[in-house]
């Protein structure tokens, strides 16, 4: 319910209050308020309820208003809530100093446009199958759509709407002029035959390509839909689209992805700009890295690279656990096993007289000093106190949410660390959206990968220093990527 302590009576409009457009500050992202300025904002309406209008005087209100306005339109999407929520905590100092960004922040309320569609095709069997796709685009505030495509049943509205938002501001972080977006379909490729992949990715593209293409929408790689799939989907676009991107654009630059490795290697980089100015490093750390697709691999990869070393991959069927490490050599033939569709991580242990299975009964149990979490919400309040009792001193995110609110809030308590996807994933995406004529060689990408982790880190970190929030990477990477797209959109004014 909301609050009755945050309901005023209506007030007159003010005249000499400032419209949308001319909100940005004039000194920098983090302009200067006077008090005067900021009361005047205090007194317009936040929001509009049923002919209810309903005001703010601190921070907090401001954010409960919100998170209850999110809730009254969308509580039927737990997942979007969760995330929405959560984000908007982090911006309570934000709202403090400059209570106009509130009304920014009410904006991204509703993504700007979310497509349904059927997507049909015919199996081996030669009947007709039907799933249902989708792609929300929630901002195009900085520039073109850009994010993830995901495959299988646990695809959702909700599950979209979710990672759509959280794309917007992991894309401000890169620096590029970048939105946010993110789609897929309820199609489990792991009960396909090739043939049944290649005609549903064609079916699903000659639908999608009304919503995308250079300059509007640049999907990119997702859960189940890697390199093979996002060829398939742009050889059905370039027969029926005639407007091509540039290398380097989503997945429409040609159809090939040449460094998939830059999703793995960020995490793994952020992390190492973190030790490096606490006075540590990676070298000698024991890492548990959980996953093993081709970001998970790259995790691993370069953790090796580092120094480090990697002691589990997992999947849905259990983990692997070498307890003298995981070198360059186990790596590639794990590499070898999970390129097969449908393999399992547990076959590895047929080529390892020293690998354990399932053994201890859960992933972290076992003793490590860095953890590199890949798939969503699996790092709970109760997985987060068992890792610090296991000598866990950081938590990297190297996947879209994989540590829950509820595991952050514990870590703080137990003085675990804790680097967030958003600023971690913004530094693979920095690199797989930037246009290249040439392309990068193999070789360099480790050192590229290296300079935009330490950007991305200091930005985090500066931000956090200045609202206060010192060491708080999570509040950091919210209000330096906030601040980014807000202040776009403020320029363009109530749209």
């Amino acid at each position: 319910m909301l609050l009755s302590t945050l309901r005023r009576a209506p007030r007159a409009p003010a005249a000499h209050l400032s419209s949308l457009a001319s909100m940005t500050p004039g000194g920098g992202v983090h302009g200067s308020q006077t008090s005067v300025n900021a009361r005047r904002w205090r007194q317009k309406p936040l929001l509009r309820v049923y002919g209810e209008e309903l005001y703010f005087k601190t921070g907090s209100d401001a954010v409960k208003l919100l998170s209850n306005e999110a809730e009254r339109r969308d509580k039927d999407k737990p997942l979007y809530l969760e995330q929405f929520t959560n984000f908007m905590r982090h911006l309570q100092p934000v709202f403090d100093r400059s209570p106009k960004y509130a009304w920014l922040a009410k904006i991204l309320l509703e993504p700007e446009r979310t497509v349904s569609f059927k997507v049909t095709y015919i199996d081996d069997w030669g009947n007709a199958r039907t799933n249902r796709g989708w792609r929300v685009q929630h901002s195009s505030s900085l520039g073109p759509f850009g994010g993830p495509m995901h495959f299988g049943r646990h695809v959702t509205e909700d599950l979209l709407r979710a990672q759509s938002f959280d794309a917007t501001f992991a894309n401000a972080l890169t620096g590029r002029r970048l939105g946010g977006a993110a789609g897929g379909a309820n199609f489990e490729p792991a009960l396909a035959s090739e043939a049944e992949i290649q005609r549903f990715c064609q079916s699903f593209m000659t639908e999608l390509q009304k919503y995308v293409g250079p300059g509007l929408d640049l999907p990119s790689m997702g859960v189940n839909c890697g390199s093979t799939e996002i060829g398939y989907m742009y050889g059905q676009y370039k027969r029926t689209a005639t407007n091509l991107s540039k290398h380097g654009f989503g997945m429409l630059w040609g159809g090939s992805v040449p460094h998939p490795e830059v999703h793995g290697y960020g995490p793994v980089s952020f992390a190492k700009s973190f030790l490096e100015a606490r006075g540590d490093s990676l070298r000698g750390k024991r890492c548990l890295v959980t996953g093993s697709g081709k970001v998970a691999l790259a995790v691993a990869d370069k953790l090796v690279a580092e120094g480090a070393i990697p002691l589990t991959l997992s999947d849905t069927s259990g983990f692997i656990y070498e307890e003298g490490g995981l070198p360059s050599a186990k790596l590639a033939q794990i590499s070898t096993i999970k390129a097969e569709r449908g393999a399992r991580i547990g076959r590895y242990i047929v080529a390892s007289t020293t690998a354990k299975y399932n053994d201890p009964e859960d992933i972290f149990d076992v003793p490590c000093d860095l953890v590199f979490p890949t798939n969503s919400n699996e790092i709970d309040a109760q997985a987060a106190e068992k890792l610090a009792n296991n000598g866990c001193s950081t938590i990297v995110d190297a996947g879209y949410s994989p540590t829950t609110p509820e595991a952050i809030a514990s870590l703080k308590k137990l003085g675990v660390a804790h680097c967030p996807f958003r600023a971690t994933l913004a530094i693979g995406n920095a690199l797989a959206y930037t246009s290249k004529e040439h392309q990068i060689i193999k070789a360099d990408i480790s050192d590229e990968i290296d300079k935009e982790a330490a950007r991305v880190f200091q930005e985090v970190q500066r931000t956090a220093s200045e609202y206060n929030v010192r060491g708080d990477l999570d509040a950091g990477a919210a209000i330096a990527s906030f601040l980014r797209v807000a202040n776009v959109m403020a320029s363009h004014g109530s749209v």
